[in-house]
């Protein structure tokens, strides 16, 4: 059963959370494309006060640093959700997310740095938050941005 628009709203209200409007995309493709029940978001790349948050894990970035760009990129697409489903409580389930870790040749900890978004989105949904999920580690991601992450989701 998928959780109230209301219980969603007051999670968010708690963790001092407050969506954005969808982003413009910056390049030729659409944020978020609904068949069926499935919504598929587009990556979304992190950002720190309005601008592509730039860095290489393991280089100039530590863990907890790509964790909380992971996070902050959750809460992107939490607003990108909300604007393909008309409201968060209208999701079944996040049903998978997959991430790109801008990281050295040695770095391992993509999983962790995935962490921030899967965390938040089990904070914010409680079961239905819960997803499958991949991490990669990449040599590069657009406008030199540290993660990217696009999400799948079920809506009732």
């Amino acid at each position: 059963m998928p959780n109230s628009t209301q219980a969603i709203h007051d999670k968010l209200k708690a963790l001092d959370i407050t969506l954005p409007a969808v982003a413009t995309p910056a390049a030729a493709y659409l944020p978020f494309v609904q068949t069926g029940k499935l919504v598929f978001l587009s990556g979304h790349i992190a950002k720190k006060d309005g601008k592509p948050w730039v860095g290489q894990l393991g280089k100039n970035m530590t863990t907890e640093e790509g964790k909380a760009a992971a996070r902050a990129i959750a809460i992107d697409l939490m607003g990108t959700l909300q604007a393909a489903a008309g409201e968060l409580g209208k999701v079944k389930r996040i049903v998978k997310v997959m991430s790109l870790v801008n990281s050295t040749g040695d770095f391992t900890e993509q999983h962790l740095v995935t962490n921030g978004a899967s965390e938040l989105f089990g904070e914010v949904f409680g079961d239905a938050g819960k997803h499958a999920r991949s991490a990669f580690g990449v040599a590069q991601i657009p406008m030199g941005a540290c993660v990217e992450i696009e999400l799948i989701a079920e809506l009732v």
